[in-house]
């Protein structure tokens, strides 16, 4: 036994007897205490964009992915769950705005908008989310069109809102412009307008797309073709 080991005979009866007392005091103290929570308002606004150009300190890209990370990761704490339907949708929208500012080519932000922030149970958060990527998309339709097309989704199959999917359809044939994005993509306005019962504009719109030549796929061009000849066919119904 080392020379500061001491054996547990040499403890004192009263301090051994108090051992249980301790125990179950703790014991007694830790059920008592309130579950570890946490308010989704707790998310902060993010610093003004001078600031974070400083911390950024000439890597702005590896920024951005710091807090993206960082505000992806809030609503997941140690002990904690908070919903995404819980958190302070203006706040998210500033932070993801910001790091979209430091990187501009950055596709995750926008993502996240699309794809996990809009696509909470809470119609008055969806539309907040959706109007926020239509907004970056108009900054780079012929990039960022993924996440507009994934509007359109939500807005037509999620919020059963077809003038919301008909304005961000409409958004993608108006600026998507890069011959090298699917064809789809630009056509989506036609067939929301089918879903609306506008059958004549959207026989206007599908007779234009052929006409003009832009449908080299023949597989594509037959299939719209045909999608044509069954609106001529339907008498507008």
């Amino acid at each position: 036994m080392g020379a500061r080991e001491r054996s547990i005979a040499a403890v004192p009866m009263s301090v051994l007897a108090l051992l249980p007392l301790a125990l179950a005091a703790q014991l007694y103290w830790h059920h008592r205490l309130p579950a570890p929570s946490a308010s989704a308002n707790e998310l902060a606004a993010p610093p003004p964009q001078p600031v974070l150009e400083v911390v950024a300190a000439g890597d702005r890209v590896s920024l951005a992915k710091v807090l993206m990370l960082r505000l992806q990761g809030f609503d997941n704490q140690p002990g904690i769950s908070i919903p995404f339907r819980a958190l302070d949708y203006r706040r998210v929208i500033a932070w993801l705005s910001a790091i979209l500012r430091l990187d501009e080519r950055a596709s995750y932000p926008l993502l996240a908008a699309a794809r996990l922030y809009g696509e909470v149970s809470e119609p008055a958060k969806q539309r907040m989310m959706l109007e926020f990527v239509h907004r970056e998309f108009l900054k780079d339709p012929n990039r960022r069109w993924p996440w507009m097309a994934h509007a359109v989704f939500v807005a037509r199959h999620r919020l059963h809102d077809m003038p919301l999917a008909l304005r961000y359809a409409d958004a993608l044939a108006t600026h998507v412009t890069d011959p090298g994005v699917p064809s789809w993509v630009t056509q989506m306005n036609i067939f929301v307008r089918v879903d609306m019962g506008e059958v004549e504009a959207a026989k206007v719109l599908l007779g234009g797309l052929l006409e003009s030549g832009r449908i080299a796929d023949p597989a594509e061009r037959r299939f719209l073709m045909r999608r044509l000849e069954e609106l001529e066919q339907s008498g507008g119904k």
